[in-house]
């Protein structure tokens, strides 16, 4: 079972985890499922936008077809969660047979305990992957589960995510400053 690391103490504590990824990956791709089985990890909340495929692409390229099909093969269960609207996140997800959550509202735990629900496994056996510290770390930490915070696939996002982007990297300055990340 994965456990998450807590940094600090007292209310410097409390404060600076819940933007702490648990752990750092330059994309999903470095996410196996050997080291999930390991681990005891059974299944997968990620984000779509920038953590799957650019932000602006439609459609999966054949690397990450292939990821999710070595996960499936190793019975890792693949919820795909994103504040995108469903049009979005339907086109993405059904030609992948993957199940989704579309206008999530993350960081907000709604669509952390839906998808937890649906995948029909405890929050130890999963872990939440995505680009963002403010919607997939954030909501993650918040819900309890194990985060890795995923480099983005390109650097230009939507106009919300920018505006995010502007925060995140003030909260990434004073982690780094604090020797926290």
């Amino acid at each position: 079972m994965i456990e998450k690391v807590y940094i600090g103490t007292g209310s410097e504590k409390q404060v600076f985890n819940i933007f702490i990824p648990d752990r750092h990956a330059n994309n999903i791709l470095e996410i196996t499922p050997e080291e999930l089985e390991k681990e005891n990890v059974k299944g997968i909340i990620t984000d779509l936008d920038n953590t799957l495929v650019a932000w602006d692409e439609p459609d999966a390229p054949e690397e990450i077809i292939e990821w999710f099909k070595r996960m499936g093969d190793a019975g890792i269960e693949i919820v795909i969660t994103s504040n995108n609207n469903e049009n979005r996140v339907k086109l993405f997800s059904e030609p992948l047979d993957k199940s989704f959550i579309h206008s999530a509202r993350k960081p907000l735990a709604r669509a952390f305990q839906k998808a937890r629900k649906d995948m029909g496994l405890k929050k130890e056996e999963i872990i939440v992957v995505g680009d963002q510290l403010l919607t997939d770390v954030l909501g993650g930490n918040l819900a309890g589960y194990y985060t890795v915070l995923v480099t983005p696939i390109v650097d230009s996002d939507g106009f919300w995510t920018k505006i995010n982007r502007r925060i995140e990297k003030v909260i990434m300055k004073n982690l780094k400053h604090k020797g926290k990340i």
